[in-house]
């Protein structure tokens, strides 16, 4: 038996299946075959997936790039935070949980570092 490979890229298990699509192998074969060498890395449906990507013609195999769910933090609700902010520089995080509840706390932590760009130096 073949040694695993452990930590294998994605688009790396996706041209083993691409290629052995190509060389005319089912599916059922080709999920055979990649779980012998990476274990369990992809179940039987994503193979299915990209062989009927790869038979309609599909060449790329990285991920499209998807935009994700909707931000749940409007620009007035954004616009109150950092407000919020300004008026207190040293406003832990409960607190202005507390000005901005309609916001769960780790949306409103993304928004205060990623969005706004303030590093959290109190989180109590």
């Amino acid at each position: 038996m073949a040694a695993s490979i452990q930590t294998p890229a994605k688009c790396e298990v996706r041209s083993v299946i691409r290629f052995l699509h190509a060389e005319g192998e089912c599916r059922t074969n080709i999920h055979r075959q990649i779980f012998s060498v990476y274990v369990n890395i992809m179940n039987e449906q994503n193979v299915t997936k990209w062989c009927r990507a790869f038979f309609e013609c599909r060449t790329d195999v990285r991920e499209e790039h998807r935009t994700g769910r909707p931000s749940v933090i409007s620009d007035a609700l954004l616009l109150r935070t950092e407000e919020a902010i300004q008026a207190n520089k040293r406003l832990a995080l409960r607190e202005l949980h507390k000005i901005v509840p309609e916001v769960f706390m780790t949306s409103l932590t993304e928004c205060v570092t990623v969005t706004l760009g303030y590093h959290i130096l109190c989180a109590s």
